[in-house]
């Protein structure tokens, strides 16, 4: 009865949070049920207040980087790098494909994520209506590689971070480790792009009114670039990534005269506190039986076929309950086994791009094509992902099983 109800509590919190009646952040049900599982005693309030502990530099992080993002946009980055893609591109819609690409997987490595779903997305749609392309290939790029080339560093995902101290791997040698595994899985969803996206890629076009070249934001992209440099320095000196995103943020804040409302605003307290209550709620499942359905799963080994069923398992979990809460249950199951750990994270970061609820990000970047009048279509998306996320696995996973063997973590 105990893992019954706190699954329960789970699958509300997750559907809460997929749903968002009239706009409601996740936190109005997250949050409560936090509590709950505390009050009824199914979590004790030690343990509850530990993971808590452990998950807040993590959000500190999120907060961090989700003003880094808004205050590079601020700056002109994102339009920037629009008008710099367009240019590229050269008005041929395959080779703005192939810029967008390379936007998108930087942008998601450097800035995370949500940079790339909340702040790329738009200028992608603009770039797109610019040189008379078909908007469909751009917009599902920006999508994918949200979730798939985040694999690079500990600080392009969430879902990463919350691995990164398990894995015992310092900054450098885990984006030397991930780095073919990154490059890999990019490629292989380049190649289904141009396959499935080959007859809008061949659609001739009206290219709009080029409009203004804005000038390069040199100041913002020396800050950009300074912060990720902090990031690899402070992590042997124990310095959390989250002060140096945060540094990073009021360097960029101060020339603009951001006002303290519009920080906190920009900083989304609310998903915040989503993540933490949701942390506490995976917490009561893991301990009322999820740990040892889930130790059970789990490869004793770590040769490829272990990698390959782990990076499996791990892709259908996020697809089941998203890659948020999988990689809460998946970690401590395998912290122990570094390689493991890092298949992990290729399935979690992959495999959300199957179906909608895969991830936060896919669902925030559905709203902003909404909002944009290019809402996606749920058949292509699915059969998109049916192509992309098996082929995006197994050559991740090569690759990563490759890695290990020329560098010894």
């Amino acid at each position: 009865m105990p893992l019954l109800f706190t699954a329960a509590l789970l699958v509300g919190v997750l559907a809460w949070a997929v749903a968002r009646p009239r706009g409601l952040p996740e936190a109005v049900v997250a949050v409560p049920a936090a509590l709950l599982v505390v009050v009824t005693g199914l979590l004790s309030w030690h343990d509850a207040l530990a993971e808590t502990r452990e998950l807040g530099p993590t959000v500190g992080f999120l907060a961090a980087v989700l003003l880094l993002a808004y205050l590079a946009g601020e700056h002109g980055v994102f339009r920037y790098a629009g008008a710099l893609t367009a240019r590229i591109s050269g008005r041929r819609p395959a080779r703005l494909l192939t810029a967008v690409f390379v936007a998108a997987a930087l942008t998601t490595a450097a800035l995370s994520l949500d940079a790339t779903v909340v702040l790329l997305t738009p200028v992608v749609l603009a770039t797109a209506a610019r040189t008379g392309a078909r908007p469909r290939p751009a917009a599902y790029a920006s999508a994918h590689l949200a979730n798939s080339a985040s694999l690079l560093l500990p600080v392009s995902n969430l879902t990463n971070l919350l691995a990164f101290a398990a894995s015992g791997l310092t900054f450098l040698g885990f984006a030397a480790v991930m780095a073919l595994p990154w490059v890999a899985v990019i490629l292989a969803e380049y190649v289904i792009f141009r396959w499935f996206f080959r007859t809008d890629l061949r659609a001739p076009g009206e290219p709009a009114d080029g409009g203004d070249q804005p000038p390069a934001p040199r100041y913002a992209l020396v800050v950009l670039a300074l912060t990720l440099a902090g990031f690899a320095v402070a992590q042997p000196f124990g310095v959390h990534p989250a002060w140096v995103a945060a540094v990073g943020a009021l360097a960029l804040a101060v020339p603009r005269r951001v006002s303290p409302r519009i920080l906190l605003r920009e900083a989304n307290l609310p998903f915040c506190a989503f993540v933490l209550g949701l942390g506490v709620v995976v917490l009561a499942v893991r301990q009322h039986g999820l740990d040892k359905f889930v130790d059970a799963l789990v490869p004793s080994g770590s040769g490829l076929m272990q990698l390959l069923a782990v990076a499996g398992l791990a892709a259908l979990l996020a697809n089941l309950v998203n890659n948020l809460p999988a990689t809460l249950v998946l970690v401590p199951a395998v912290q122990a086994r570094p390689a493991l750990l890092l298949a992990v994270l290729i399935g979690v970061n992959v495999g959300p791009n199957l179906t909608y609820v895969g991830s936060l990000a896919t669902l925030l970047w559905r709203q902003i094509l909404h909002t944009q009048d290019e809402p996606p279509d749920a058949g292509d998306f699915l059969r998109l992902g049916l192509l992309t996320v098996p082929c995006a696995l197994l050559a991740g996973v090569l690759a990563l099983w490759l890695s290990l063997r020329l560098i010894q973590p």
